[in-house]
């Protein structure tokens, strides 16, 4: 038997699908399935991760499309319907989804189950820039935490938790085996990198990127951050002449020729690099934030980060 929360939730649940519809502009529509569990999931690398668990047992909506930057991506009025409809929301948290967190706070207080994944899983914070971090979030805590493995197989884990406990009518027995299995993947997911990353000496294990992401990856298979072009945890930062400068300067004293940018955002800025340093540095494209659309190089999380291990070692070695 439901507890009368439940019952609540569900009747305001069709109240809002209902509402949906509306917005949509749809006049009619099949209200039968209203009813079925549903997971909402902000970003797209947190969707996948969270249907390889989920699996058929319960309705997953993923609100990040492809190709999209989760610092600036909103939510149309049926999406933000979604988020409060749900029975479970999973969201990156740490200040990543900058347009979407009023939504999922707005869905809590409703009395909504929300898993803020970021915060659970031993979040890193931002150092200063001598440290090889952004100078003005020092002290933040850092929302990149899928660039590490295993934090995500952590996260799974602890997904497959929020699942059981909040979502009806799941089979948990299966859930769990869902969880299990790719932990398993994730698992050979990081010898393969640590085996990929051993071909880089010691000597070029610098890390420039268009802005900082990839301060877990650096931390777990030995790296060094160098800087970013964007002096910051987002994309909706702008770098100074300054910054430019202190990262020109800090690439020549490491030897750096290779600077990462995200393959869905304009390399204009690490282009500005490629020509401060006369010509001598290599941009290399890497998925670092959105998944692509299947067949696009990085149409799931364990794609996307084979791919840019690939690109990392290759881009590290080459001449």
């Amino acid at each position: 038997m439901r507890t009368p929360r439940r019952t609540v939730l569900r009747l305001r649940r069709l109240l809002l699908s209902l509402l949906a519809l509306a917005l949509a502009g749809t006049v009619t529509a099949c209200t039968g399935g209203d009813d079925r569990p549903r997971v909402v999931v902000t970003t797209n690398i947190l969707g996948d991760i969270t249907r390889q668990i989920l699996g058929d047992e319960a309705e997953i909506t993923v609100l990040m499309k492809p190709n999209a930057d989760p610092h600036s991506f909103g939510l149309s009025a049926v999406q933000a319907a979604e988020v409060e409809r749900a029975d479970l929301v999973v969201h990156n948290g740490l200040g990543l989804e900058e347009n979407v967190l009023r939504h999922v706070d707005a869905a809590r207080e409703a009395g909504v189950a929300t898993f803020e994944v970021g915060r659970a899983v031993a979040p890193l914070t931002f150092h200063p820039h001598a440290d090889g971090g952004p100078e003005k979030e020092a002290g933040q805590p850092d929302p990149h935490f899928w660039t590490d493995p295993d934090r995500v197989r952590t996260a799974a884990g602890l997904i497959a938790d929020q699942i059981v406990e909040h979502v009806d009518g799941v089979d948990a027995k299966a859930v769990r085996e869902n969880a299990a299995r790719y932990e398993a993947q994730l698992a050979d997911l990081t010898t393969w990198m640590e085996k990929s990353f051993d071909r880089v000496p010691e000597e070029r294990r610098a890390l420039v990127t268009n802005h900082h992401v990839f301060g877990y990856l650096a931390q777990r298979f030995g790296f060094r951050v160098i800087g970013a072009v964007i002096p910051g945890g987002t994309t909706l930062a702008s770098p100074s002449s300054s910054d430019l400068r202190s990262l020109t300067e800090a690439m020549r004293e490491a030897g750096v020729r290779t600077v990462f940018a995200d393959s869905s955002r304009p390399q204009r800025l690490a282009e500005v690099l490629r020509t401060e340093l006369g010509g001598r540095v290599r941009v290399v494209a890497l998925y670092s934030e959105s998944l692509t659309e299947k067949g696009k190089g990085a149409g799931s999380y364990l794609q996307m980060m084979r791919a840019n291990t690939t690109a990392m070692a290759d881009g590290l070695t080459g001449d």
